[in-house]
């Protein structure tokens, strides 16, 4: 069996025929039946680049919360959210955290940055030659920007970062990328200038790589949460404490306490933020708009702040320094991908901060119920009527 392979079809691999052709072979050889994976609606034609070996899909059911109040910069007015998950509860969370936001106005979302990375490191004989070519790289940064953006049409070189360590230079390329997330484009912007860079440096480099791993892509950093990959949101809301004693059943001063010793509890643990659980929200829509959903290993990186007002109304506010969406290319142009992102006028260029504001906002209402419903002990009842946990 080691010497097998999944068929391909060397004239035309996408089509049903060929995806026809791996579920015998697949099916042949582990002895599964692949009834259900074989029932898709849309042409496997719009699918190069997207997949190898197409055989057929994954279906995962999809759950409409809202609708969500946005007062955004770019998301304006009412939405109702995709949510693609098999966790029961979660999209009455996340609609009832909607539910309370609404009532209280709706959310304030604020871009405040975007930028994407491909971080190339360069090794020298010594730490004084690295020096010195980061001083020629900053006086030259016209004409490694030139060259980066002969491969792209959206993608902008906005700055070029620098950390030194030991007789190695690692650059850090920021790019601004339009609507689409942008990973592959930098990749390849950097790639020319790092070609400019080796026939325009009059010093000797010892080696680069394209990636010295400071782009941290698809990985948990700090250096992410401090300096943004993707789009940098902040969603905030004050709830009115009534709200709270009515709709919620606890107090403002019961959910500040709660959020005040969570995050010690986190410290303890070594969270890496102090978020309850941004990433089934972000994971779930992830899913539902063809998403990179590995990109939730970054973008789940969440920083919350919670105030009891001198009102005695409760402020909170979820920043997400590293959201990484896309509204045109990559899998949002899929059949089922592209309804999604069309209910929330997400799809297509001009979209792509519309709908990272819808994400943010998405968040904190998960953030809100979540919490509410921990401190007023509903959390396990909650999963008893809707969850795993039923009889």
């Amino acid at each position: 069996m080691s010497n097998l392979s999944v068929p391909r079809d060397q004239t035309n691999d996408y089509s049903r025929e060929a995806a026809a052709l791996r579920r015998r072979f697949i099916e042949e050889h582990t002895g599964a039946n692949l009834e259900h994976t074989c029932k898709f609606s849309f042409d496997p034609a719009m699918l190069p680049g997207n997949i190898e070996n197409f055989t057929g899909v994954v279906q995962l059911p999809v759950g409409f919360a809202g609708p969500i109040k946005v007062n955004g910069e770019h998301a304006q007015g009412d939405f109702f959210v995709p949510m693609a998950t098999t966790e029961g509860t979660l999209v009455a969370s996340y609609s009832r955290g909607m539910m309370i936001t609404r009532a209280a106005g709706g959310i304030t979302t604020t871009v405040v940055d975007d930028a994407m990375q491909r971080a190339p490191v360069y090794a020298f004989a010594n730490a004084r030659e690295a020096r010195d070519f980061g001083l020629w790289v900053n006086e030259n940064f016209a004409g490694i920007k030139a060259a980066a953006e002969t491969t792209t049409r959206s993608g902008k070189l906005r700055n070029i970062q620098q950390f030194a360590a030991s007789k190695l230079l690692y650059l850090r390329f920021n790019y601004t990328t339009g609507d689409a997330a942008g990973q592959n484009m930098c990749g390849k912007a950097t790639y020319v200038a790092c070609q400019w860079i080796s026939q325009n440096y009059p010093g000797k480099v010892s080696y680069y790589f394209l990636s010295g791993n400071m782009d941290t892509d698809k990985k948990h950093s700090a250096l992410n949460t401090l300096h943004s990959r993707g789009k940098r949101v902040v969603a905030e809301v004050t709830i009115p404490r009534q709200l709270i004693l009515d709709r919620l059943r606890t107090s403002p001063e019961a959910m500040y306490a709660a959020r005040r010793t969570s995050q010690l509890g986190g410290l303890m643990a070594g969270a890496v933020h102090n978020g309850v659980h941004p990433a089934n929200g972000i994971a779930s829509m992830f899913i539902a708009t063809g998403q990179d959903e590995a990109n939730v290993a970054e973008a789940h990186a969440s920083l919350v702040h919670a105030e009891v007002t001198p009102e005695g109304d409760y402020y909170y506010s979820v920043t997400l320094p590293s959201l990484i969406v896309a509204t045109y290319g990559g899998g949002t142009g899929l059949a089922t991908q592209r309804e999604c992102l069309e209910v929330m006028d997400c799809y297509g260029t001009g979209k792509a901060k519309k709908l990272a504001e819808i994400i943010a906002a998405t968040v904190l209402c998960g953030e809100i119920s979540l919490g509410a419903a921990v401190v007023s002990e509903e959390w396990v009842s909650s999963h008893d009527d809707l969850g795993r946990n039923r009889p």
